[in-house]
């Protein structure tokens, strides 16, 4: 590639007449080279689309470049493009190759913020001893994931300017875009809706069980109420859904309870700075409500993508698995602890009663086996299944 040619349909919008007058890809690549003021090369020069959901006649114009012009190379980017996709017509299926982009994970944030730590950290194996010198450094940079958390621009900002109030602001700033963003996107899921759903996050995580409640959104609320804004969230990557499952057997999907589940937000930074949690409380190993709830959100962004089935939690009225992991046929229960503390009566009687191949807590203690449990360290849980 030699250059890359950028156009971005929410600030240019007669850019849009150029799709919708024309479906001959090479006449719209003349165009586009006069807007651009440069030659576009095939198979050199990189196109970029982005905020396409703002013209989808653009996104569709890709199924016209697959057929006619392959030889351009062009990425079509949005970052709710998940609730565009969802629309009948909108997108040119088997044309394009979809990528998911997510938030930084802790190792990339760790290779970001302190190559040197990362090679170590990249170096670590089964079972393997963790000196102390690196258990510590490895946990302050935990710590400071949990505050800058994974959105590019907080890293960005952290490695040029350590400076917290920057990333705050950052944070303050990149919600209300988000919020913004609901009432453009939203199709004929009522804005409201989503934005109250949005808005409760916290305050679900905060209760005992964390589980979703409708009637924690607005006094009275039902699930034919808020079901549709829920779906808008987790189709646009906003919220990540577990759901708790009645059993703790493979398949784990058969067993999903559909009206039960959690919902976590989908970078633990953000959901820090939406439950206006001080820094120094992450810092000074402070004990506060919402410990808990941030930790597992962290976790949860770890697991994500490391196996074939997403992870779920198992409740009744005796007891709760913070998350169940599903590893071909075996079944991998998960214990998240904020803090070093060990107790967790209901892991415990699970492993003693069922006697599961692995078990995992994850916690600020070192890397270790205590007796059937593993204890991983909660900067480890990127490398979960890796460790295994």
């Amino acid at each position: 590639m030699t250059g890359t040619v950028y156009f971005n349909f929410d600030e240019e919008d007669e850019l849009k007449s150029i799709f919708q007058k024309n479906k001959n890809p090479h006449r719209i690549i003349e165009l586009l080279s006069m807007i651009a003021g440069e030659k576009i090369v095939p198979g050199e020069t990189l196109i970029i689309f982005d905020e396409v959901q703002e013209c989808p006649e653009a996104l569709n114009a890709l199924k016209y470049f697959k057929e006619k012009a392959n030889e351009y190379h062009v990425i079509a980017a949005e970052s709710l493009l998940g609730t565009l996709l969802a629309e009948p017509k909108s997108y040119p299926v088997g044309m394009v190759n979809l990528l998911d982009i997510y938030p930084l994970t802790f190792d990339e944030f760790l290779e970001a913020t302190d190559p040197g730590l990362f090679s170590y950290y990249k170096s670590i194996r089964k079972e393997q001893q963790i000196e102390d010198i690196f258990h510590t450094r490895l946990l302050d940079s935990y710590n400071s994931y949990l505050i800058i958390g994974g959105m590019p621009e907080c890293v960005a900002s952290w490695i040029k300017y350590k400076d917290p109030a920057r990333i705050s602001q950052i944070q303050q700033e990149l919600t209300e875009i988000y919020e913004n963003e609901f009432s453009k996107h939203n199709g004929k899921v009522n804005s409201g809706r989503i934005l109250m759903v949005f808005r409760s996050i916290v305050s679900q995580l905060a209760k005992p069980n964390e589980k979703f409640m409708y009637g924690a959104v607005r006094n009275g609320g039902r699930a034919r109420d808020f079901e549709e804004a829920i779906e808008w969230l987790v189709s646009a990557g906003m919220l990540n859904r577990v759901y708790n499952v009645s059993k703790m057997e493979h398949p784990l999907s058969v067993f999903d309870k559909p009206d039960q589940f959690k919902l976590f937000v989908f970078d633990t930074g953000l959901l820090k700075h939406m439950a206006g949690i001080d820094n120094s409380a992450i810092l000074l190993k402070t004990n506060f409500q919402f410990k808990g709830p941030l930790t597992e959100n962290y976790v949860l962004q770890q697991l994500r993508g490391q196996f074939d089935v997403e992870p779920r939690y198992y409740s009744d009225k005796n007891s709760e698995i913070d998350f169940v992991l599903q590893h071909g046929t075996e079944i991998i229960p998960l214990e998240v602890k904020a803090g070093e503390d060990k107790s967790a009566p209901s892991f415990k009687k699970y492993v003693n009663d069922h006697h599961p191949e692995h078990a995992i807590r994850y916690s600020k203690r070192g890397y270790r086996k205590d007796g059937t449990i593993t204890n991983l360290p909660l900067y480890l849980a990127r490398k979960t299944r890796e460790l295994l």
